[in-house]
């Protein structure tokens, strides 16, 4: 090939100043080291969650009501039998006590056998009495008739399978964490009228997450009869983040097998060691950047600055076998880097500028911390074009190699000329043909299974952590041992003021329960016409016969009256009632089968509500003016359903609602709507048309049946993105519509290929796995831009394409597959992590970056041969 012409102005603007440069880059560095040593962990849980999410807009209109996801459970296990000792009853306490004083509790929402909350209720011949679970003389009493009671009470109570396990061999606390707190600990402030001025910080979990282990180790050390169980998401993010820590021990081992390749490849310490330092350098910057921005790292991207160093290690050895090569051609390695550095700083570029479009791309995903990871790596990826295509190779200027060095770089080129012989064969027919026909078959075998892919979680437990992780084996003891665990998803029925003191409304929402606990995969349910039937049950003797909702609507709200807020079955204006599902699991299938069986009721509902309508309006007119009628009104009464009720729990009336909308209009005439709205009034209800709203979803399940619609609904506009960025990027490069479909289709078969093998390993699409798509892409894409980006130049030069790619392997054939082999390797390591999304992620990423490798290889000059007449 003839010489590139940006030598010239390499060598002026860079290699002649090349002092003055690399003090800036070392100056840099060293700025970027101080802000890295101030990087922080920064774990949220809003973070985790689409927050734009209809399903989200009702948990964060009701957090403060109802209390969030964001829980722990504490479960004190007895080993010795059931929970009713004096041992067991003192470790419950200090637990107690202790998970109250944790900073980020919210300490109202406690609830254990000790809160004040956890009442009974009995009949008694004075009417309904009750009290608290473990009555105020407990420590006094004589104990044997004490723990009879309280075993009573607990059965009263109603607390059995929730606060007590099925067996009474286990109790728990329950605990709800505030996002931010006031800072007890801070210095009172005031502002200019003498108010204390609010000092919010947020919880840290990972610290709340180390306490709650703490009272672990000081529980079970007391009292060896007693095994304590801990989950929920401030636990989770703790076993995550310590499991995190450990991944310095497999990027160590990550670079030194690196090292290893790379010495064996470049057979030189020097060249071993630049670009190691290189990527290492953009590491620093990648983090020194992120903490000036004011980011921290989460647990869930700290794979990032590793990944990062890798690439950086992949582009550096296109850096030195540029250099390598030049060298073995008689180049001085001043004017061979100088040739290296011009040789690749376009199709380095448009690599590189590749990969962090393709990360900016999952910005499109509206959950902020698939949006930080995206962050992460593009910042990551773009400073790897200032240090491994411009330092790396004003660093090689200073060095210099002898000339045994020199003969063996020029005998290995020599040697591996034999394999390029047989590799070209790929780009020639009837070879290429054959290999075209077979990518088309793996195409088509990764679209097929890629069908069955699943987004959300395929397995019990946190999807994050291994099965086998203490966390994963606590939340199996609980869901085998209580009715109720971290799996609930809550969903709100929205009604008037006073709306539980109306019969049809209590019964539709219990119907709406019953047909939810029938749903498979749901362990149990909670609601208030539960516990109204449960009273009325008790009001009558305990006669089975009576328990169920009271139609008399001047008995029915005597049944909830002792029913406090505190349970979190109703608001203070009782117009808005949780519906509580618990989940045997949080598997992707069983939030499907919940949510469209709560969907499905409420389609049902509305259709129901609109016939009951219909029928009143088939009565007020005329025969002939019925179906027309309903033509009108079916939208109206489409959107009147979804008005929501006002600060007071109030929405017009539907007659009120209808003469506001048909007042002027020339569809109806004012007899006629006269009628209608007068047989409304009349006929309906006192609690009106479709007088209940419900709203998906809070709880935990509610949160991850948000985030899985979110990641489904972003995938396809995210690929969409991430190869309209890589195609429009090659387009500019090769300015060649054949040689963007060589680089692109291959890519897009093993994109198939890996969500194929994601439904064949049972991987779910999740908030961690869904970026691992756009990386694979994004990266993968390398390979190509620097085969193609040389073979073009020989194809416009007039070579066949298969002397073309034979030339090209010359040149870069080695780079390539050890690029491929090393980064590889280097995410390999991940799978040995104790972090089950770590090993997911290094095997989905050790399989595309391989496969992308073979693509750019075999497929690549396959479709250039068709492609190309020559």
């Amino acid at each position: 090939m003839s010489k590139n012409k940006l030598e010239p102005l390499v060598k002026s603007l860079l290699f002649s100043k090349r002092g003055l440069w690399v003090a800036v880059f070392v100056i840099i560095t060293a700025i970027m080291a101080y802000f890295m040593s101030q990087l922080r962990i920064d774990a949220s849980f809003e973070k985790n969650i689409p927050l734009k999410h209809e399903y989200m807009q009702t948990y964060l209109e009701y957090q403060e009501e109802f209390g969030g996801a964001n829980r722990v459970f504490v479960a004190l296990e007895s080993k010795d039998g059931e929970i009713f000792n004096e041992e067991f009853f003192e470790a419950l306490r200090i637990a107690d006590d202790r998970v109250e004083g944790i900073e980020g509790v919210n300490q109202s929402q406690v609830q254990s056998l000790y809160s004040p909350s956890v009442r009974y209720i009995e009949a008694s011949e004075q009417g309904l009495e009750g009290g608290p679970v473990i009555p105020p003389e407990f420590e006094q009493a004589d104990k044997a008739e004490a723990f009879d009671q309280v075993k009573e009470n607990i059965l009263k109570a109603g607390i059995r399978g929730r606060l007590v396990s099925n067996n009474f061999k286990s109790a728990m606390i329950s605990a709800q964490l505030f996002s931010e707190y006031n800072d007890p600990k801070a210095e009172l402030k005031l502002d200019a009228n003498g108010q204390a001025i609010s000092q919010m910080v947020q919880t840290d979990y990972v610290k709340v997450a180390h306490q709650l282990e703490d009272l672990r180790r000081e529980i079970e050390a007391k009292y060896p009869n007693i095994e304590v169980h801990i989950i929920g998401f401030a636990k989770m993010i703790g076993d995550v983040s310590d499991g995190a820590g450990n991944v310095i021990f497999f990027f160590l081992i990550a670079f030194l097998i690196t090292a290893l390749l790379v010495f064996w490849y470049s057979r030189s310490v020097k060249l071993t060691l630049l670009p190691l330092l290189t990527s290492s350098v953009a590491v620093v910057w990648q983090l020194g950047i992120l903490t000036a921005l004011g980011y921290g790292i989460d647990p869930m991207s700290i794979l990032i600055p590793f990944l990062i160093f890798a690439i950086g290690v992949s582009h550096g050895v296109q850096m030195i076998n540029g250099v390598q090569h030049n060298v073995g051609k008689g180049f001085k390695v001043y004017d061979a880097a100088i040739a290296a550095c011009a040789g690749l700083i376009v199709p380095g570029g448009v690599a590189l500028l590749s990969d962090t479009i393709g990360f900016l791309t999952l910005q499109l995903i509206e959950i902020d911390i698939i949006r930080e990871l995206a962050i992460t790596a593009s910042i990551g990826v773009a400073v790897l074009i200032l240090t491994n295509l411009i330092l790396l190779p004003l660093l090689i200027s200073y060095t210099s190699f002898s000339d045994s060095f020199v003969k063996g770089v020029q005998k290995r080129e020599k040697s591996h000329e034999v394999l390029w012989h047989k590799l070209s064969v790929f780009a020639k027919r009837p070879m290429a043909l054959i290999v075209v026909i077979v990518g088309v078959v793996l195409g088509l075998v990764g679209y097929w299974g890629s069908q069955n892919m699943k987004v959300g979680d395929l397995h019990a437990g946190a999807p994050a952590l291994k099965q086998n992780s203490t966390y994963n084996l606590d939340t199996k003891f609980v869901t085998e041992e209580y009715s109720i665990g971290t799996d609930v998803i809550s969903i709100l029925a929205e009604t008037q003021t006073d709306g539980c003191t109306y019969y049809n409304i209590m019964a539709t929402i219990d119907d709406f329960q019953w047909q939810l606990a029938n749903v498979k995969g749901v362990q149990s349910t909670l609601s208030l016409p539960q516990v109204s039937k449960v009273v009325n049950g008790l009001l009558s003797e305990g006669n089975l016969k009576w328990k169920v909702l009271p139609k008399d609507e001047a008995v029915l709200p005597y049944t909830i009256a002792r029913v406090e807020t505190s349970t979190g079955l109703l608001n203070s204006g009782c117009s808005v009632m949780p519906v509580m599902i618990f989940l045997n699991d949080h598997k992707a299938e069983t939030i499907e089968r919940v949510v469209e069986s709560a969907k499905s009721f409420q389609s049902e509902y509305l259709a129901k509500e609109k016939a009951a309508v219909y029928g009143i309006v088939k009565g007020a007119v005329s025969e002939e003016n019925t179906e027309s009628l309903q033509q009108i009104l079916d939208p109206l009464l489409d959107e009147y359903s979804q008005l929501d009720y006002g600060e007071n729990s109030e929405r017009p009336t539907l007659e009120a609602f209808l003469d506001e909308k048909l007042a002027d209009s020339d569809a109806i005439e004012e007899s006629q709507l006269k009628a209608v709205t007068s047989a409304l009034k009349a006929e309906l209800p006192d609690s009106g048309f479709k007088p209940v709203k419900f709203r998906l979803a809070t709880g935990a399940v509610g949160v991850m049946a948000a985030t899985n619609e979110a990641v489904e609904a972003a995938q396809v506009p995210m690929m969409i993105w991430v190869y309209l960025a890589v195609t429009l990027l090659c387009l500019i490069s090769f300015r060649s519509v054949r040689g963007t479909i060589c680089v692109v289709l291959p890519l897009v078969v093993v994109s198939l290929l890996a969500q194929a093998l994601m439904t064949w390993l049972e991987i779910g699409l999740t908030v961690a796995t869904l970026p691992v798509i756009a990386l694979g892409v994004g990266i993968g894409v390398d390979y190509g831009i620097y085969i193609f980006s040389r073979m073009v130049g020989f194809i416009r030069e007039g070579r066949s394409v298969s002397e073309a790619y034979f030339e090209t392997l010359k040149l870069t054939g080695n780079a390539v597959l050890f690029t491929g082999l090393t980064l590889a390797i280097g995410v390999s390591t991940w799978i040995l992590s104790a972090l089950q999304y770590q090993a997911d992620m290094g095997i989905m990423l050790t399989f595309m970056f391989l496969v992308n490798m073979l693509g750019a290889i075999f497929l690549l000059p396959a479709l250039a041969c068709l492609l190309y007449r020559r």
